[in-house]
This record gives C-alpha cells, sequence and structure tokens, in this order.
C-alpha cells in the first residue's frame, strides 16, 4: 500500500473586493466568479455590495466593496499571486512606481486575513494593515465572517462598532 501525500493544511481566507472605475458591479461579480472557481476552494460566501466613499485620496468616484471568505490549502503567498492574476485578468493596471496606490482602480483584491496568521513578508501583510481602520472593508467582511477575529486587534464587530459608518450604503 503506497502512502498517500499529506494534503496542505487548509485555512479561512478573507478577501477584500473593491473597484470605482468602469462597470464596477460587474466587475466585482466576475473576480467573485474567479475566485469561487480556484481550485481546492470550498465554502466560498460573498457579502451583499456596498457603494462607499473613497478613502485616502477622496477625490475620486465612489468604490463599489465587498468580501469574500473561503477554504483554501493554497498558502498565503500563492494566494496573494491568484489575485494579482485576477486583477490583471479583469483589467488592473498598476503605476510601476506605486503612485496610484490610493487612487481609482478597475479591480483591487486584498488578503484581508489568512486564518489567524500574521506575516510580513515583501509584498504581503497579513492581516491587512489597514483593516483595523477602514469600515469599508469591515462592514462586508462581517457579512461573510461574523465571528471573524483580526489577529492583534480582536474581535471585528467590536474594531466596527466604535468606527464612522457614515456614507457606506449596501447597494439593492
Amino acid at each position: 500500500m503506497s502512502a498517500r501525500p499529506a494534503e496542505a493544511p487548509r485555512v479561512r481566507a478573507c478577501v477584500g473586493l473593491g473597484a470605482n472605475l468602469g462597470d464596477a458591479v460587474a466587475t466585482l461579480h466576475d473576480a467573485a466568479r474567479a475566485l469561487a472557481a480556484l481550485p481546492g476552494i470550498s465554502g466560498f460566501a460573498l457579502s451583499r455590495f456596498y457603494r462607499t466613499p473613497a478613502w485616502g485620496v477622496t477625490d475620486q468616484p465612489d468604490f463599489i466593496n465587498a468580501a469574500a471568505a473561503f477554504e483554501t490549502g493554497l498558502p498565503a503567498t500563492a494566494l496573494l499571486e491568484t489575485l494579482l492574476s485576477i486583477e490583471t485578468a479583469l483589467g488592473r493596471r498598476r503605476a510601476a512606481d506605486g503612485s496610484d496606490r490610493w487612487g481609482p482602480r478597475t479591480l483591487d483584491l486584498d488578503l484581508l486575513l489568512y486564518g489567524d496568521a500574521v506575516l510580513a513578508l515583501p509584498g504581503l501583510t497579513v492581516p491587512h494593515p489597514h483593516l483595523h481602520a477602514r469600515a469599508f472593508a469591515l462592514v462586508p467582511l462581517l457579512d461573510v465572517a461574523p465571528d471573524v477575529r483580526i489577529p492583534g486587534i480582536g474581535a471585528a464587530v467590536e474594531v466596527l462598532a466604535g468606527m464612522d459608518r457614515s456614507g457606506i450604503e449596501a447597494i439593492p
């Protein structure tokens, strides 16, 4: 009898989706379908979509934001590469110098949480370094993971309780 290779450990990953150029709602639906179709993904859940004011650089169109949660065996770095590939496939172009970091975009996929991991790698910080300060990310995240905790911070629902949510509107 031959031994079967061990399966990679599975974790619950949470991804933030956002866009404010083009048909943002359609783009987020396309991105969600791409995420749900990834090999080895299970338990995929997608939040409602929310119209939210721009954050950082505020002189730009409102964003449409959502969150997805799912189980995966992909390592965090491989999942990040996959997110970047989906962004590119759906029209995201990044300035080589990073000057568009807070500007308008056709799609942004952020790895918000990767289980209870705390990672500080080149190009990847988990939990997302601004998650605890962004109501536009926490509101949809709590739709799909109401019990989620932000490592080093605490229960996301408690973090959100103290934040200004004005301007965040669910899209029917």
